[in-house]
């Protein structure tokens, strides 16, 4: 009996000696920011030559441009920071500035919501880890533009200005994510009408946006003498009353970014309640991916979106040390999941292709047919925040 109980035990350890062992989160994470150093090295080195250009997509073996005003311009530049930041390799740090400075005349644009993203990923890391008062001077004309759209009836900063035979005062929730300029703009000047601003559209956002079971609208439009609510809507997504994956995200990021910035307990659980409908939610996968749509009627053949996990993960990661250890611990392991899945093949591309940028499979705007199932920056820069953060962790 002894004996072939210790066969049994040679089996088992041999079929265990066999299984490959999961690699460490510190080792994948050195492992992906050394590449994605190899991948913007390349990208940044590919428009040198056209100052006046910045990487947007990569579609049909093309390298997809656009200028800075295009509401992304701020986060190429933006990883070229957060990447110098991990490796400290001088060459990134003169890419980051070479590419920073082509966003600059954003500075000025009254006409859009976007200069957080704009100017604060861009200007902001780079004041961030250089001290440069020239950076700093931008980005505080940058703070002035984006309160200069904000209607104090209605309570918040307006977003988009186009289509005005749809919306009269629209607002959107990915401007949740350009609240934390205007706090910075506050600590830079010890003015507090920035914070207010922030606050303000913040809570107005709170109490518009959210369905019962805490989903998001993408658009809500209010009229601008009032400030009454005339129409919610989902542009982005599904269907109006469907839940936009990117969108959900958006505002898990700028809910945890706002109980930072206040430590006021409503922001914390708002972006309890959004994080939690979207990890308990039936048609999350597995991996933790989630579809460009909570809602999309061709689940599971719907095209995933990428950079929704990306953002979700770094929310995620920030999130986790604001709650109690064993809530702490549901978190990142959601979060560890969709670093580990975004970091897998699947995702990660190899240097020297997918127009260099890091991620596949991202999702821009499906409704519209435009930037379905590609790389784009944003995917780029929350995925390497993501690794930062957890890498601060370890």
């Amino acid at each position: 009996m002894k004996k072939v109980f210790f066969v049994f035990m040679l089996i088992a350890l041999a079929v265990a000696s066999c299984k490959p062992r999961k690699e460490t989160m510190a080792n994948l994470i050195k492992d992906r920011l050394d590449r994605s150093v190899e991948h913007y090295l390349l990208m940044a080195q590919s428009l040198l030559a056209n100052p006046d250009r910045l990487p947007r997509t990569f579609i049909d073996d093309n390298l997809i441009t656009s200028n800075s005003r295009w509401w992304c311009s701020g986060f190429v530049p933006g990883s070229l920071w957060y990447l110098y930041e991990y490796s400290n390799l001088p060459e990134l740090q003169e890419y980051a500035r070479n590419y920073t400075a082509r966003v600059e005349g954003e500075k000025h644009n009254r006409g859009t919501h976007d200069l957080g993203f704009m100017l604060y990923c861009s200007f902001g890391n780079g004041y961030r880890l250089t001290e440069d008062t020239a950076y700093r001077s931008v980005m505080l004309v940058g703070a002035e533009s984006l309160i200069s759209r904000f209607n104090p009836t209605v309570g918040c900063i307006r977003s988009w200005d186009h289509n005005r035979h749809l919306w009269r005062f629209p607002v959107i929730i990915d401007n949740m994510m350009n609240l934390e300029f205007l706090f910075w703009a506050s600590r830079a000047t010890g003015d507090t009408k920035y914070r207010d601003i922030g606050i303000s559209h913040a809570d107005v956002t709170m109490q518009h946006f959210f369905r019962p079971d805490f989903s998001s609208y993408h658009v809500v439009s209010f009229d601008p003498e009032t400030g009454e609510v005339e129409k919610k809507n989902t542009h982005q997504g599904h269907s109006d009353n469907s839940a936009w994956a990117r969108g959900q995200a958006w505002g898990f990021y700028g809910y945890t970014m706002m109980y930072r910035e206040t430590k006021n307990q409503k922001y914390l659980e708002q972006a309890k309640k959004i994080v939690d409908f979207m990890i308990d939610h039936p048609n999350m996968p597995e991996d933790k991916i989630p579809y460009w749509d909570f809602d999309a009627p061709d689940i599971p053949d719907a095209p995933r979106d990428a950079s929704a996990a990306a953002i979700m993960a770094s929310a995620l990661i920030e999130f986790s040390g604001y709650v109690e250890p064993a809530a702490a611990k549901r978190y990142l392991d959601v979060a560890e999941t969709q670093l580990r899945t975004l970091a897998s093949p699947q995702y990660f591309a190899e240097p020297e292709t997918n127009g260099n940028f890091i991620l596949k499979h991202s999702v821009g705007h499906l409704p519209g047919n435009s930037e379905v199932d590609v790389p784009l920056t944003y995917a780029d820069y929350y995925f390497i925040e993501a690794l930062l953060r957890y890498q601060a962790l370890l």
